[in-house]
């Protein structure tokens, strides 16, 4: 496993959003392992609640949870201009909600189960767009959903 840079280090909290807990904490764990802190929420709603959005270098989601899900935790984030890159995790997503997640700007969609090198890899990959102003992208990125949602 590759561990992370030095420099990585201030930009290196990853968010897991998990309905479930022992997914959350077999993530975190392996996370944790290579070198990044993280942080666990129960819900999206927790995740809101919790308020420090901006110190998220990625956000871990599943795409089906209780209350809200991990697709309208996207749009939120989207619509308060708070974007973080997101890797969504699911087990059964569909082919819609895969769409429409990476045409809101997701990094990466990993169905379950998935290998931890290509969570990894997807980690490296949110932390380096966000790094090169993922904001300005999901902006982009919504505002072009948005224009297509409208035409006839």
């Amino acid at each position: 496993m590759k561990l992370i840079a030095a420099n990585e280090t201030k930009e290196s909290l990853i968010s897991i959003v998990d309905d479930e807990a022992c997914v959350r904490e077999s993530l975190s764990s392996l996370i944790r392992s290579v070198g990044y802190e993280t942080k666990e929420h129960a819900s999206a709603e927790d995740f809101l609640t919790w308020g420090r959005w901006d110190e998220t270098a990625c956000l871990i989601l599943d795409v089906r949870m209780p209350g809200m899900g991990g697709l309208e935790l996207q749009r939120h984030l989207a619509e308060m201009q708070r974007g973080r890159p997101i890797v969504f995790i699911s087990g059964h997503a569909t082919e819609n909600e895969q769409t429409s997640a990476m045409m809101r700007g997701a990094v990466a969609f990993l169905r379950k189960p998935f290998s931890d090198e290509s969570l990894l890899k997807a980690i490296r990959e949110s932390i380096a767009r966000g790094r090169a102003g993922f904001d300005q992208a999901t902006e982009e990125a919504s505002s072009h959903n948005d224009a297509s949602e409208s035409l006839p």
